[in-house]
């Protein structure tokens, strides 16, 4: 990994951004703009130095401005200096950015790394602090922990969650504690797929693919996609150590591979996404106890589709209405509308207009829901009517190489 983060390519990264750093404020000025808050588009992905036959077309963390009015995008600035940025966030105060990279040759152990960034909140400019171990291999999901306090990393092959302690600076040291989960070989494909599915998930061991908070900040939680469970910690913050919940797991359908998780306003509703049989398992949550049990369990995919599917990525919106699954393979957007028992209901299946769908995230405004398409190297866009949760296709489609992954902030009025 070490030569991927070569004096070289740093200065190259810098170069870039500082270009943009130095030209965008002109143009800004001559539309008559300055003053005012941007809307800026942070997106990752794969790069040539990627996971193993993962290998992509990206360039680094490419950054974008928003036009508020169309939902169009224009590149700004990339940073070259990181290899596949596949997941990436903004802290709460959008002055530090982290991207992890989905490798396994960062250090002799064959971890995967996880870099952090101070933010220009005017510009976006991005300034590399440093880069430490992901405690395992392929990490595939970071969260910032609601102290601020700690970075919580998934690392999906090397089977282990891990916690990184977030310095003053916003600079991040070795790992206070790495969990390793165990548990019984899991089927490849779940009995209750979409007739026709031949996409399988990994299911050779554990395989944690997302790590955050409940609402509380109380529960620290990842589904594994490989050992098909939902583990349940709390967080110590003086020792930054994981300590289970009196439930430690909650079995999920074999097979069905946990991927993502999204709780509702109220935290007592966990809508969690399975990749395998694109299904989303409605669940309530303890939020005294981090208990987990299943109320519904609804297809992300209409009851006439037949073939291969997995789904990705699960949004829920700022009112709570409507819940967001993203279908890869099916290349389609499953829009529900939320019951006011928390249950879904497929309201809208609506062509995604590119191949294989990751990530999705609301602009800060959350008029517009964008989706990185891995495979068809490109962004796509819709509107959002917040009162129905219809999306409509803006027809803007934004070039990036092998997207996964998205942040968004304003940036504070440059005077």
């Amino acid at each position: 990994m070490s030569q991927h983060f070569s004096r070289r390519s740093f200065a190259l990264g810098l170069t870039a951004l500082g270009t943009a750093a130095a030209t965008y404020p002109l143009r800004a000025k001559a539309a008559g703009l300055r003053g005012q808050s941007k809307t800026l588009c942070f997106v990752g992905g794969y790069t040539k130095h990627g996971p193993p036959g993962g290998e992509g077309n990206g360039s680094g963390i490419a950054v974008f401005e928003m036009d508020k009015e169309s939902g169009s995008l224009t590149q700004i600035a990339t940073f070259t200096d990181i290899a596949s940025p596949s997941f990436i966030t903004l802290s709460k105060d959008r002055k530090f950015l982290y991207a992890l990279s989905e490798i396994d040759d960062f250090n002799k152990a064959g971890d995967g790394c996880v870099t952090a960034f101070a933010v220009d909140t005017r510009t976006g400019t991005l300034a590399k602090l440093n880069a430490v171990s992901s405690g395992g291999a392929i990490p595939a999901h970071l969260s910032i922990h609601p102290s601020g306090k700690y970075l919580l990393v998934a690392n999906y092959i090397g089977g282990s969650v891990s916690v990184l302690p977030i310095r003053k600076d916003g600079s991040l040291g070795q790992a206070t504690d790495v969990v390793h989960n165990t548990g019984p070989r899991q089927p490849d494909r779940a009995d209750d797929n979409p007739p026709g599915n031949f996409a399988i998930s990994d299911h050779s061991g554990s395989h944690p693919h997302m790590i955050a908070t409940d609402p509380s900040g109380r529960f620290v939680i990842a589904d594994d996609a490989g050992l098909d469970r939902v583990y349940v910690w709390t967080l110590d913050l003086k020792s930054g150590k994981l300590v289970p919940a009196k439930t430690p797991y909650f079995d999920m359908k074999p097979g069905s591979a946990p991927r993502h998780f999204v709780f509702d306003h109220s935290g007592r509703i966990m809508y969690n996404l399975c990749e395998q049989n694109s299904k989303v398992d409605v669940c309530k949550f303890n939020p005294e106890t981090g208990e987990i049990s299943v109320i519904q369990n609804v297809s992300t995919v209409s009851s006439h589709f037949k073939g291969s599917t997995l789904a990705a990525e699960i949004l829920i919106s700022e009112n709570g209405r409507h819940v967001y699954v993203s279908n890869r393979l099916g290349d389609s957007l499953a829009v529900f509308e939320v019951g006011r028992d928390g249950t879904l209901t497929l309201q809208d299946e609506v062509w995604m207009h590119a191949d294989y769908g990751r990530a999705m995230m609301f602009d800060p405004s959350g008029n517009f829901l964008f989706c990185a398409n891995q495979r068809s190297d490109a962004v796509t866009s819709f509107r959002v009517n917040k009162a129905t949760g219809e999306l409509t296709f803006t027809n803007h489609f934004t070039a990036v190489g092998s997207p996964t992954t998205f942040a968004f902030m304003n940036t504070d009025p440059e005077f």
